[in-house]
């Protein structure tokens, strides 16, 4: 990797998995109320943020944001999907994709980043189909 992104940015798994919600929702530029909300939901619930005080997610995610701000979301997602453990690649490809369709709209912004993610991640195209047909039900009225 010549990218010097690549070498500033540094990430543990639930920093990681934290990083791919965040580019998530940076995509198109908003943060709606309902996706910080998803975010906070899915931390919560999650082991791999057992360990994380509500100010620790908080620094994480004030960093993140500070990467994505400086260095831009797609240095940061490559370092990610990099990063994040291959059992939690489709988890992670879900709450992104929840994410983006929590404000009942799919951007042409968060349509491409979608698209990226899976390829990134190395997901079939039949189990991002899935994933976004699962939350599109999900997301509904």
């Amino acid at each position: 990797m010549s990218s010097s992104a690549s070498h500033t940015i540094n990430l543990t798994p639930a920093e990681a998995f934290a990083a791919i919600a965040l580019v998530a929702i940076a995509a198109d530029g908003v943060i709606a109320n309902s996706e910080s909300q998803i975010l906070r939901a899915t931390f919560a619930r999650m082991q791999l943020f057992q360990d994380y005080s509500a100010e620790s997610k908080n620094e994480m995610l004030t960093r993140l944001l500070d990467q994505i701000k400086q260095q831009g979301y797609e240095a940061l997602m490559k370092v990610a999907v990099q990063k994040i453990p291959p059992d939690l690649k489709e988890t992670a490809f879900a709450v992104a994709t929840d994410i983006t369709l929590s404000d009942g709209e799919l951007a042409d912004e968060e349509e491409q980043l979608l698209d990226a993610l899976y390829n990134s991640l190395g997901l079939s195209e039949e189990i991002a189909a899935k994933i976004i047909d699962v939350m599109l039900i999900k997301n509904k009225g």
